[in-house]
Parts: C-alpha cells; sequence; structure tokens
C-alpha cells in the first residue's frame, strides 16, 4: 500500500466524480448538496466520511475525524460531469426531481447549469419504461465503439475540468435482470477475452447492458467505478478480472439507503436474541422515475433480487432451520406518482419467542429516497478514489465498502461470501480506514471499533 504522505500530495488535485444518470434525483441531489454545503448553506448529514471519527486509544475516548487522518480529496476539490440519455441541463432536471427546494436550487442554479452531460449509451430493451432524446444512438458500429466513445469524453471531461483523476458512479435507472447462470448469457461474461470478443462483433447484445459498458470503460481508462444500482455494472467475472489486472477499484451494487438499511440492521438484532421468524413483507409506495421504471417485471426482478438477498446471509436458516427455516419473505415496490421521491415503506415481521409464541413488528418508515442515497455517492467517490491512490487490496473489488449496498460484490473465489450484517460491514469498513490510517486494526470485539 502507498504511504499517505504520497496520497496527500495528489489529494490536493481536482476529483472528478463522473455520474451515469447524472441527470437524475440522485445525482443531482448530491450535486447540489455538494455546493450547498461548499457555501455554507448546510451540513453533510449521512455522511460518515465528513462526519465519522476513528477511536485512537483502545478506551474510545480520544477519537480524530476520518477527514483528519485519511488523506482524502476535500469537498472543494470535486468537480463533476457524466451521462445521461435525457438533455436538459441538471438545474433543469433537479427542479423536475421535486427533491430538494426550489430556494435551494436556486443558490446552486449556474454550477448546476455548467455540469457537462454527455448524450448516454441507452438500450430500450434493458429499460422500456424510458425513452431518452440525448443518446448515442446512430454513433457506433458496435459496443466495442461505444466504450471507446465513454473513454474518449472520460479523458475530455479531465482535460476541460483541470481534474487529475476521477471516479465514476453509476446513478442510472435499474435495468432488466440478466439470468447470467444461462450458458448462452454467462459466456460473454466468463472472461475478459470472451466479453472484448461479445463487444467488437456486436452492435447490440442481450447480456451486455449499458452499465456493463460504463464499467469497462472506466476500468480501462484507471477510473474506480461504484454502482448504485441493482444492474449489472461490473458484476461479472471478466470485468472482476479486469479490474483486478488494471488495478482499479471496484464496488457494488445497488445503495443501501432506506428500508433495506433499516432490514439489516434490524434482522442481526433479531438473530442475536436467538428469536424466531415466520414472515417478512415489505413493501413500498414511491412516485420518482425509479418508480416508473421498476413497474416492469424484469427491472423490478433486478431489484427485487438485491432486496430479497439480504434475510438469508444475515440468518443463516440452513445453520438454524428451527428459527428461520419456514421464513416466508416477500418484497413489493409501488408505483405511485404523488409521492415523487418521498417513498414510504411498510414492514410487518412475524416473530417468535419462547416456547414458540407468537409476536409482531410493526415498521413505517417515511424516507427521501435521494437524501438518503446522497451521502453515500459522496462516500464512495472519496472513498474509492482513497483507495485507488493508496493502492488498497491492489485493485478489483473493495469488500469493505458493503456497508454501502444491498448486495455487495464479494471477489470470485469461493470461500468469499457477501456479508449483510450491517453492524459487521462497519466494522469491516472502519477496519480498513483504519488500516489506511496506519492505526492498528481494533478486535471486532473491542466497541471502540464501532465508535
Amino acid at each position: 500500500m502507498r504511504r499517505n504522505e504520497e496520497a496527500r500530495k495528489e489529494g490536493g488535485e481536482k476529483l472528478g466524480v463522473l455520474l451515469v444518470g447524472v441527470g437524475g434525483a440522485v445525482a443531482t441531489t448530491f450535486m447540489a448538496g455538494v455546493e450547498l454545503i461548499r457555501r455554507g448553506f448546510g451540513r453533510p448529514v449521512g455522511s460518515l466520511s465528513q462526519l465519522g471519527r476513528l477511536a485512537l486509544s483502545p478506551d474510545g475516548e480520544d477519537r480524530r475525524s476520518i477527514k483528519e487522518l485519511l488523506p482524502l480529496a476535500s469537498m472543494e476539490e470535486l468537480v463533476f460531469g457524466g451521462w445521461d440519455i435525457f438533455g436538459e441541463d441538471c438545474y433543469e432536471a433537479a427542479v423536475g426531481a421535486g427533491v430538494l427546494s426550489k430556494e435551494h436550487l436556486g443558490l446552486v442554479r449556474d454550477a448546476l447549469r455548467e455540469v457537462e452531460i454527455f448524450e448516454g449509451v441507452f438500450e430500450r430493451r434493458f429499460v422500456s419504461s424510458l425513452e431518452g432524446d440525448h443518446t448515442k444512438e446512430g454513433q457506433y458500429e458496435s459496443l466495442f465503439e461505444a466504450a471507446s466513445l465513454v473513454r474518449e469524453e472520460i479523458r475530455a471531461f479531465k482535460r476541460k475540468s483541470g481534474a487529475g483523476r476521477a471516479v465514476m458512479i453509476n446513478c442510472a435507472s435499474t435495468e432488466a435482470h440478466i439470468e447470467l447462470e444461462e450458458e448462452r448469457w454467462g459466456r460473454v461474461h466468463r472472461s475478459v477475452e470472451d466479453f472484448e470478443r461479445a463487444l467488437k462483433e456486436n452492435k447490440s447484445h442481450p447480456a451486455i447492458p449499458p452499465s456493463a459498458l460504463y464499467a469497462y470503460a472506466a476500468i480501462e481508462e484507471g477510473v474506480p467505478y461504484a454502482n448504485g444500482t441493482p444492474s449489472l455494472g461490473a458484476h461479472s467475472a471478466a470485468l472482476k478480472e479486469l479490474a483486478e489486472h488494471r488495478g482499479v477499484a471496484i464496488s457494488g451494487k445497488d445503495f443501501k439507503s432506506g428500508q433495506t438499511f433499516i432490514k439489516s440492521a434490524l434482522a442481526p438484532a433479531i438473530k442475536a436474541r436467538m428469536l424466531g421468524m415466520e414472515g417478512w413483507f415489505s413493501t413500498n409506495i414511491l412516485g420518482n422515475r425509479d418508480g416508473l421504471v421498476l413497474e416492469a417485471p424484469q427491472n423490478f426482478k433486478s431489484k427485487e433480487l438485491t432486496k430479497r438477498s439480504v434475510l438469508d446471509a444475515i440468518l443463516e436458516p440452513e445453520l438454524y432451520p428451527e428459527l428461520y427455516g419456514e421464513l416466508y419473505h416477500r418484497v413489493e415496490i409501488n408505483y405511485y406518482p404523488p409521492r415523487g421521491d418521498a417513498k414510504e415503506g411498510w414492514d410487518n415481521i412475524d416473530i417468535f419467542g419462547w416456547l414458540g409464541y407468537p409476536m409482531q413488528i410493526k415498521l413505517n418508515f417515511l424516507c427521501r429516497d435521494s437524501i438518503l442515497a446522497a451521502p453515500i455517492v459522496l462516500d464512495l467517490a472519496l472513498f474509492m478514489d482513497l483507495a485507488q491512490r493508496l493502492s488498497y487490496g491492489g485493485g478489483g473489488v473493495q469488500r469493505w465498502l458493503s456497508f454501502y449496498y444491498k448486495s455487495p460484490m464479494v471477489g470470485e473465489e469461493a470461500r468469499e461470501r457477501p456479508e449483510h450484517d450491517l453492524f459487521a460491514q462497519l466494522l469491516m469498513l472502519r477496519g480498513a480506514l483504519r488500516e489506511m490510517a496506519g492505526l492498528s486494526s481494533a478486535s471486532p470485539c473491542d466497541p471502540s471499533s464501532l465508535k
């Protein structure tokens, strides 16, 4: 791992944050928020990188700011750009998203209008509910050429913005699910050679969505890639292999911002007490573009799989069949336009205790989707950039960032499995930060490691 002193020198450069879906609700809320915080009109609530501390003493009394201990890029050094299939500027897009007030947006109108928006790579078969007017359609003869266009735009953005480094974060709409287990699709993603052959031989391919093209372009340009959506992205053997070979940090997938965040915190508590569970029913209503896209069954399946994967991994029914072997877990998402970005989630949990007597837990989470996701984008941009500069873990999958995802990526080794327990994820995250800061790793049993 490279020395922190060298990384601090690099930290003075501008850091480009390239957002796929730059005109969407999450991306515009993130960018507007950074601009407002820079001007003193708000605080980075929800951001571990900005507000978190690490314990220096065993008793946890001496705790220092993560920003002080690690050579993170500062918020002042961030510059923004990205891709979108809609051509409106980011100010108009943010007003249309309706997340932030017009008063807040008016304070950063010029900054949002200056964000460069490149035409997006778009195939309607993957997002059937949308029809973009700002795409690269007709500009390439193969998927390899499409990825090359994205690579050229990464270089052009860095030149124009003066960014010495960049990270790419996918905040776009959820793509339709791809069954990589099927031989006809999975073989395209078995190796870098197979993947690149498919890129060069096809102008369109049912197993290669735009998210995978962006991930490929980023890795080839040495740009860390984080996938905040349930879409495929870099979640394939081929792109994991390429990232590891190139020494490029990747992570994903699907920001853990709302209902699943609560689920990954509550389920470990129920298991810790060895309480049984018969069922967990989760339903949501939301009215933003994400809700519209998830009306399509194959797009919903992508989201459903990331949301459903949490409980089995945490509760381990194979080890505790008497407690969780009959668990019924159902997830629903309903598009309801009046709510906009203000999502509401309901959970009904049927548990049982001593002698099998039944009990229930009811949750009603009235949250703001993009308000919860924006600080995740900030943390991932800064932490991915830091890992890249310090060569932490040698590139490839950054498993220590599982804390931020519904369906965390792991390497291809058979012994690796995703960690879904929020508190285990937090220990892993803080352990990595301590290591990068040159501190001794706290024991998982040491309460100070959670501070």
